[in-house]
């Protein structure tokens, strides 16, 4: 049972509960008022009648999320979520709540962690430099599901009792309209590109919709591009892995689960690994049909990739990328970024990231196959079709004014109904005004009338 205790200025609800130890301890607990310290003893009689109450725990947010990495991250995450997950909890978790006890989390708490995290400044790491000065509202929505994810698992462990980071109201995301070359931008574009590697891998991403990892881990083998497959439009690439850099810590922690190749680092003494690993979703893994021009493009690029192997012999280190270095080693997209950003300058084009030819390629292809949404699905690998409908609706609005004109040529100007005008309503006639000489002219001409008029008179009389 639990009893309320009366204080200076405030109340404690007193009670014994066995820790997980099995040893029975005392715990004081103080309110501001009378009915919030009646309201939490009434809680814990019933939570200790039902069976349902937990011991209380002084479990820091700092220490159950080392539980949470150690027991549910490790088997649940690759290198690159870990890496992504480990830094949002070292660099904006545990600086700002890590002292909090966990069972001293309340929506109300989390709201206020909300605001701490809006006014709290941008961290830079040495890889990655950030772009806001303060948390994006993005990272602060990736947090709280970080975070939702974890105290679901504390509701699992009986750590808690209900998940406060549930129904959370977030800050709203305003989603910038993404800003995309189009087909004779790109077109410009390769027009004035000098850079092989980066020739092929615009190619790839705009005609093929890869991503950037997708492109840089592409391997030979999965490149058929031989005269049959050509001639019977039938040369594809298959996509089963991507290259990416992860660090040796989530490399050495998770094992090699998920990674087909680890690169010898240059230098040996660097905290990171160039990593070819299967890509983040299933979906991710496809097939995607290549075009006939680019086809040969790859055909050109593998022969001037075989003679500079030739040409270097034990030099060439030979991984079997298709985008490589001239020595053969993996291309990073620090390398390809780069370069765009350099051709883009110089064939004075609007100022897009190369993740946007993949955008172009979007767009470009649903408006080829009048808005196919799955094929177009197929191509990208989103895992959801939703990502589909929700980034590129923009392209919905001109497609609805080439509809309008489409319905001018098909139906107005077939007859040309530019001169019809919509059909007169009928104009109100005048009420008729009763001229009695011609009533009477008339009557007397035609007795017959004259009786059939004073028979109708009489029949609408009424009755005496």
């Amino acid at each position: 049972m639990a009893s309320i205790i009366k204080r200076k200025k405030n109340y404690s609800v007193v009670y014994n509960y066995v820790d997980e130890n099995g040893e029975t301890k005392q715990k004081w607990e103080t309110w501001h008022t009378h009915k919030e310290a009646l309201k939490r003893k009434a809680e814990i009689e019933n939570q200790q009648h039902t069976g349902t109450f937990l011991p209380p725990s002084n479990q820091t947010i700092t220490e159950f999320l080392y539980d949470f990495v150690s027991l549910y991250g490790e088997k649940k995450w690759g290198v690159s979520m870990y890496d992504s997950q480990t830094a949002l909890i070292a660099n904006y978790i545990n600086p700002i709540i890590g002292d909090m006890e966990v069972q001293a989390v309340t929506p109300r708490a989390v709201d206020g962690y909300i605001q701490t995290l809006q006014k709290t400044k941008s961290v830079s790491t040495k890889t990655r430099k950030a772009v806001t000065t303060y948390v994006s509202d993005k990272t602060i929505e990736k947090i709280i599901k970080l975070l939702r994810c974890a105290f679901k698992q504390a509701v699992r462990w009986e750590i808690i009792a209900r998940n406060p980071f549930d129904n959370v109201i977030l800050p709203k995301t305003e989603y910038a309209k993404r800003d995309i070359w189009t087909a004779d931008m790109i077109r410009l574009a390769l027009d004035k590109c000098t850079d092989s590697k980066l020739y092929v891998a615009m190619n790839l991403s705009f005609a093929c919709s890869l991503r950037m990892g997708e492109i840089l881990g592409l391997t030979w083998e999965n490149v058929h591009i031989s005269d049959e497959d050509i001639a019977a439009d039938n040369a594809y690439v298959y996509i089963d892995k991507e290259l990416t850099r992860a660090s040796k810590r989530a490399i050495e922690t998770l094992g090699e689960k998920d990674i087909y190749y680890i690169f010898t680092p240059l230098m040996p003494n660097t905290s990171t690994r160039i990593i070819l690993k299967k890509p983040k979703t299933d979906s991710s893994i496809r097939k995607v049909w290549l075009p006939k021009t680019l086809a040969y493009i790859l055909r050109e690029w593998k022969k001037s990739q075989d003679e500079l192997k030739g040409f270097l012999g034990d030099e060439y280190q030979d991984f079997n990328l298709v985008v490589a270095l001239p020595n053969g080693r993996p291309c990073e997209d620090r390398i390809i970024l780069k370069e765009f950003a350099k051709l883009r300058e110089d064939a004075g084009l609007p100022k897009v990231v190369f993740h946007s030819l993949r955008h172009s390629s979007t767009t470009y292809k649903l408006k080829l196959n009048h808005g196919d949404l799955k094929a177009t699905q197929g191509d990208t690998g989103h895992a959801e079709i939703d990502m589909i409908t929700s980034i590129y609706a923009h392209i919905l609005d001109e497609d609805r004014k080439v509809n309008a004109q489409k319905f001018e040529t098909a139906f107005y100007a077939k007859p040309d109904l530019r001169n019809v005008r919509p059909p007169e309503e009928p104009a109100k006639s005048e009420p008729a005004t009763l001229d009695l000489e011609s009533l009477v002219e008339q009557l007397q001409k035609s007795p017959e009338l004259a009786s059939a008029l004073a028979a109708l008179i009489a029949a609408q009389a009424p009755a005496k």
